[in-house]
Parts: C-alpha cells; structure tokens; sequence
C-alpha cells in the first residue's frame, strides 16, 4: 500500500494515516509490542510534532521540513537490487554488512542472520516473530512514552528495522557495519527502528551508515535503542553523508549496565537538516561513556546536536566533545545537559564544544549545561565559537605555506582531533580523506593544498609543531 502525504503534514494528518492503516501496521506484531504501539499513538495525538516554541526545539523548526508532499510506506519497495544498493567506497574495510533501505531490512538470502557464536543480525520485524521474548525484555524500555512526539511517532509507526543481539562474553569478530539508504523517485518519510543489545561482557563494533543516492527530498525519524549489560563494550560510529534535501532526526538512547564501556562517534558530512538526539543513562555504577562528534556544514545545512547525559549511579565517567566547521550560511546547535543525580557520588563528567565560523553568516547556537544534586562530583564544561586563528595562519604561512594551504590545514587539524579518536584503522583512514575532501571542495576551494587529497599514494610531510595550530 503507498499512501501520498499531501501538503504540509501534520499531527491531524498522521492521526488520520494510522487508523485508516491500522490494520496493515499492527498485522505482525506480538501482544507486547501492539500495546506499546497503541501507547505511543495516544500520547503522539496528545503531542504532536516539536515547535519552536519548545525549549529543546528554539534554535531549529520542522516547518520548512514537514511542508512538503511525502509518499508513506507500509511495506517494502519491490524491484531492489542489493548488489547495486550498497556500496561501501572503504579499502580493505572487513565488516558484516547488513543492509536497510527505505526503512526496510535487505537480503537477498535471510531476514535473520544467526552465527555459530549466538549473534542474531537482521531484520527487526522478523525478530518480532522469532524471539519475542528478546524483544519484551527491550524494546520500548529505553525510549519513554510521552517525553517526544518524534519517538511516540515512530514506535507508532515504525515495522522494521535492524536487530543486534550478541550473547553474553561473546566478542563479535569483526565489525558491523549498518548500511542505511535512501534511494526513491519520489518524496519518502520513513520511520524505522534499530535495537542493538549487548550481553554480559560483550564486545561490538558498530559502523552505522546514513547515505542517500540522489537529491530528492526525504524525512527520517529514527529511533535506535542500545542496551549494554554488565561489563559490555561498544564502539560505535555514525556516519552521517546525506543530500541538501534531507531531513534526518536521529533518536538514539544508550542504557548501561554496571561497568559497561560505550565510545560513540558521530561524523555529519553532509546533510540538509539533521537532529541527532542522543540520550546515555548510567544504570549501574562504574560506567563509562565518551561521545563525540564533528560537523562539518555549507549552503543552508543546519545540524543540532542535543546530548543528554544522566548519571542515575555512582563513579561514573562522561566524556563529552564537538567540534564543528560552518561555512556559507549554515547553522548549528549544540545542547549537552548532564544530569547527576543525588545519590550519584563519584562522578566525572565533561562536555565541550567547539566551533569555527568561516563567514559572518553562519551562526551557532551552543549551551553546555550540568545540573548537579551530588556533592562529591568532579564536573565541567566549555565553548568556544570563533575564526581560524591569525597566529597560526602567520605561523605556517612563515614557514612556506600560502594563505589558502594554511587555512586548509588548520581546518583539517581541528577536525583531525575528532576522527583521530576512531580505533579502526581503515575507517580513521578513509574519513581522514573525506574530511580533507570535504573542506577542500565545498568548505574551503583550493587549488594547490598541501594535503594533496586526490594523491594520497604520495603523502607530504611538513616539520611543523602541531601543537602550535
């Protein structure tokens, strides 16, 4: 069934989708999940879409976004060839790739992988069927009703996705890499939902990919809930390489368990508007969690970054870092709160944010906060938001460099701070050269920069102190 969403859409416009499709979303889903669904729906027409009224929504409105026509869909494409969908332009990378597009789980062989080590990989719908039991323990547990029209409206609507399991102490043996496209003739809003659980001292490396094929207009509201047990590692990447004409609001919530570990990186490439709200709750003492991301904006690109850290246990560590790079007339938001409960005694917690504005157009809005009830806490936070640095523009160009060289390589030493936190080689390589691409042909033209992106079988090597720039 395709459904047109005409005119500008709206929360009496989704209403009416989801009853005269009630029957065709619900058809697959275990008694657990239809409840949650039908929760999510009555507080969604309570809620509604986010304004700019909002405090959490001051600085970016869906207006512009949502008034446009969209075609709904309530089951998979047909016609789509994986081998010409997916695409992945990373040497020597080895990872399992499972596929989603349009929303939809892809494979040509089995909705449900299973290895012999107990992981299960694939799509979230056919983990509805196979292992509800799995699937009432988590989902929908991390994502609380009624605090987001968003999240109301994606486990109202959302029917696949990506499914994650890694048993306890099982380290997956290579990474994972979730490959998400858009690819459609015509004007798509999408609502799917990902589930990713790690076991007791489980170990994964999760490269999370949103790319999109053309330039025709797309919403996305995405919902992603990971869980990690006792002891359990993550490594987490999210690409973010998207059109002009995209709308993307990613909704991610990290749980953890006593002494579990959690890197998060999250790299915007491109993008017409993006909203990454990611969440990280402390359940248990001694955890870990170090996020971090880099943006880098043109045109009329807007991105908004909002974190929300709970400490909810003690002796816990949060690490916080976002840099970003805005040219032209784009925007961007950082809002990172960190909350310390009273009884979460021994915390660390740090967030930061730093940016560079290329023109006097571009603007940022930034607001790192801590709200703090324990008294036995070290905590802190930081912005900046200025130019490139004339003394270090004056330091290179001393040493040879000419003006847009310099300029070149101190926006990709800024930048470098970030991807240089990524711990798999070849992924740290190849975003190192789409980072340096990415400056060089639409954040910043230069004809004869020293990084030399498009020889890189060359490199250049300059006796420079970088900790001068």
């Amino acid at each position: 069934m395709t459904t047109a969403l005409k005119e500008i859409i709206t929360k009496e416009r989704m209403i009416n989708l989801f009853e005269k499709n009630r029957k065709e979303i619900f058809k697959n889903d275990p008694e657990p999940v239809s409840r949650l669904r039908q929760k999510a729906f009555d507080s969604f027409a309570q809620l509604g879409f986010p304004n700019n009224r909002m405090e959490e929504w001051r600085n970016t409105d869906l207006k512009e976004f949502l008034g446009k026509e969209y075609e709904y869909y309530f089951h998979p494409l047909p016609g789509m060839d994986v081998r010409k969908i997916f695409r992945c332009n990373i040497p020597h990378l080895d990872t399992a790739i499972i596929g989603q597009m349009n929303g939809w789980y892809v494979s040509k062989d089995v909705p449900l992988i299973r290895l012999g080590n107990g992981m299960i990989l694939g799509s979230l719908a056919q983990a509805f069927r196979e292992y509800p039991e799995i699937i009432g323990q988590h989902y929908g547990k991390y994502t609380a009703s009624g605090k987001s029209g968003l999240n109301d409206l994606n486990t109202a609507f959302a029917q696949d996705g990506i499914f994650i399991y890694v048993p306890d102490n099982v380290h997956s043996p290579k990474p994972i890499q979730l490959i998400n496209v858009i690819q459609h003739e015509e004007n798509i809003f999408l609502q799917s939902r990902n589930l990713v659980l790690l076991g007791r001292n489980a170990r994964l490396s999760l490269v999370h990919c949103d790319d999109s094929y053309n330039h025709q207009a797309s919403f996305s509201n995405i919902v992603t809930e990971v869980h990690l047990d006792e002891g359990a590692f993550l490594d987490h990447y999210k690409l973010q390489n998207l059109n002009n004409n995209s709308t993307l609001i990613s909704n991610t919530v990290f749980q953890l368990e006593k002494d579990a570990e959690l890197i998060s990186d999250f790299i915007t490439l491109n993008g017409g508007m993006i909203r990454n709200n990611t969440r990280v709750l402390f359940n248990g003492p001694h955890g870990t969690a170090s996020i971090y991301g880099l943006y880098l904006m043109d045109r009329r690109q807007h991105i908004d970054n909002h974190l929300y850290v709970d400490h909810a246990a003690p002796h816990c560590t949060s690490m916080e870092l976002f840099k970003g790079i805005m040219d032209e007339n784009s925007s961007g938001v950082f809002n990172g709160h960190v909350y310390v409960r009273k009884d979460a005694q021994k915390t660390n917690a740090y967030q930061g944010n730093r940016n560079i504005l290329l023109t006097d157009t571009a603007k940022v809005n930034s607001k790192p906060f801590l709200e703090i009830y324990a008294d036995d806490v070290k905590c802190s936070h930081g912005s900046t938001t200025g130019q490139l640095d004339d003394e270090a523009m004056f330091y290179l160009m001393q040493r040879g460099i000419g003006p847009e060289s310099a300029r070149m390589l101190l926006m990709f030493a800024f930048a470098n701070e970030i991807v240089g936190k990524v711990s798999i080689p070849e992924l740290r390589l190849r975003l190192e050269d789409m980072v340096k691409k990415r400056l060089q042909g639409e954040l910043q033209i230069c004809e004869q920069c020293v990084l030399h992106c498009n020889t890189p079988e060359h490199p250049i090597e300059f006796d420079i102190d970088m900790s001068k720039i």
